[in-house]
């Protein structure tokens, strides 16, 4: 199970990585200006399909106030940003971790 969640932290970080080379390239082409793509913009140019359907569930699953106010702000932020800290997380919850020594005289 560590492995596996050491495996998506990496793809994730990768998807981040491809993430912020394309909105690098966007911001030279810009002339300089920091241009960043949102998650939502990013999915809805993907698949505009699953992202009305995810809303839809999450509405009728767990109501309008969790996607309206938490997960549009999610879906608001740099892609690059939300996957990069999706990896980081599950990276180091796969971590292998040292067990401790505990001594008791």
């Amino acid at each position: 199970m560590l492995l596996l969640l050491r495996i998506l932290g990496v793809w994730f970080l990768l998807l981040a990585m491809v993430a912020a080379v394309i909105d690098a390239t966007k911001s030279l082409a810009a002339g300089g200006a920091w241009v960043f793509t949102p998650l939502g913009q990013q999915w809805a140019s993907l698949n505009p399909d699953s992202l009305a359907a995810a809303k839809t569930w999450v509405e009728t699953h767990a109501g309008t106030f969790m996607w309206n106010p938490m997960i549009t702000e999610i879906l608001n932020a740099p892609t690059w940003v939300v996957f990069g800290i999706l990896g980081v997380v599950l990276f180091w919850l796969g971590r292998k971790r040292t067990p401790a020594e505990v001594f008791i005289n």
